[in-house]
């Protein structure tokens, strides 16, 4: 063999190996499901799914926070028969069959669909040899931006409750928060003295909340749609001396958000809970939001987010996904968070359980206010056994 001839194959030998592994991944079918239910606390449980294929590969999703949690699981089931024995790859034909399901059962027939397709991008890259996000079009970042939500985890709803748990996340290390001070509100029909007063008193954890993490970090504060447009608009007035990163879903028909967006001094964001990419679209199109916020549980999946972020690329909007759920779930959303242009910030719910880290393995590691995403194949990461057994549902 002469010299030339010696370098050519040498050459084409990573190149033959590469063949070798895209034409394996490629045969590589879908076979059975795991579901995993862990408690967390009075707000529910996580579900976690992982998918097991005919190669040995698994991966592995979150479909917490559907509804009714054996409704999700027996719709995920129902929604395996059509994937079983199918290649790993077929992710838009299964949203296309997908979404007249999500069009009848609403949130568990998403939530469903969204854990079992993010365990179809974990097994992907898996077989690819290569982080999830690459499959998305690669990273622009490594290291992904999340606010501590504190809600989830203040048990005392009063100022020095929600300042009590910012100050906790102040130390470990974020520097922006979220509370959702408004949840006690009574209906706006109802007595306009207590109304009033659940009113002053959000507004009093806020300030708390502003008073403990200072000036120079970022305050995002939900409303949960509590308000009318009347006590919305006012609201958002009356909000302007906290400088805030964001004001969330004030209200919640449309038509009520976008003429809040247009008033208010402040940025504001919402769309957690729409579905699809021509749900954003009409959302966006009314200006109801500054900044959109699509949760891959509910928005249809991972697919689906880099979708809507795109078409909100193309309108000029930030995306800031929600997900107040797993450490699965978190870096589901990373993997695509960090192929994204026109990423913001992403969610991460605080102070929930001491153990949360330790769901995953490795375990969930975010440092001042990132979380870390690694270089491994697929999510980087698997199930921690041990713990799911520890404190299953």
């Amino acid at each position: 063999m002469n010299r030339r001839r010696l370098f050519q194959c040498a050459g084409a030998l990573p190149l033959a190996a590469g063949f070798s592994q895209a034409a394996e991944a490629a045969r590589i079918t879908v076979a059975g499901l795991e579901v995993f239910r862990v408690h967390v606390n009075r707000r529910g449980a996580w579900v976690l799914f992982r998918l097991s294929t005919s190669a040995g590969i698994t991966g592995v999703g979150d479909a917490s926070h559907g509804g009714r949690d054996e409704q999700v699981v027996s719709l995920a089931k129902q929604f395996l028969e059509r994937i079983k024995g199918r290649g790993i790859f077929e992710v838009e034909s299964f949203r296309q069959a997908v979404h007249p399901e999500v069009e009848r059962h609403g949130r568990p027939a998403a939530v469903a669909f969204g854990g079992l397709e993010q365990c179809l991008w974990d097994i992907q890259g898996k077989a690819a040899g290569v982080p999830t996000s690459s499959l998305f079009g690669g990273r622009l970042r490594s290291r992904i931006r999340s606010y501590a939500n504190i809600n989830r985890s203040t048990e005392d709803r009063a100022p020095k409750g929600f300042a009590r748990m910012a100050e906790a996340a102040v130390k470990a290390g974020f520097d922006a928060f979220k509370l959702a001070p408004f949840d006690g509100m009574p209906r706006m029909n109802d007595d306009p003295a207590r109304v009033e007063e659940a009113t002053r008193l959000g507004i009093e954890c806020a300030a708390a909340v502003r008073k403990v993490i200072g000036l120079s970090r970022d305050l995002l504060v939900d409303v949960h749609s509590h308000m009318d447009l009347e006590r919305g608009l006012d609201l958002a007035r009356r909000m302007e001396p906290l400088n805030l990163f964001w004001l969330e879903e004030v209200s919640r028909p449309v038509e009520h958000l976008a003429a809040i967006n247009k008033a208010a001094k402040m940025p504001t964001a919402g769309g957690e809970s729409i579905y699809g990419v021509r749900g954003f679209y009409s959302y966006v199109a009314a200006g109801a939001a500054d900044i959109i916020m699509p949760d891959i549980k509910y928005c249809g999946g991972m697919l689906e987010l880099k979708k809507i972020a795109a078409m909100a690329e193309g309108a000029g909007i930030p995306v800031s996904p929600h997900g107040p759920a797993s450490p699965v779930g978190n870096v589901a959303a990373a993997q695509v968070c960090a192929t994204l242009p026109n990423f913001q910030i992403l969610e991460f719910s605080f102070g929930e359980v001491p153990w949360r880290a330790e769901l995953i393995d490795p375990p969930e590691e975010h440092s001042n206010g990132c979380l870390e995403l690694s270089e491994r194949p697929g999510f980087g990461i698997s199930l921690n056994e041990k713990t799911i057994q520890r404190y299953a549902a």
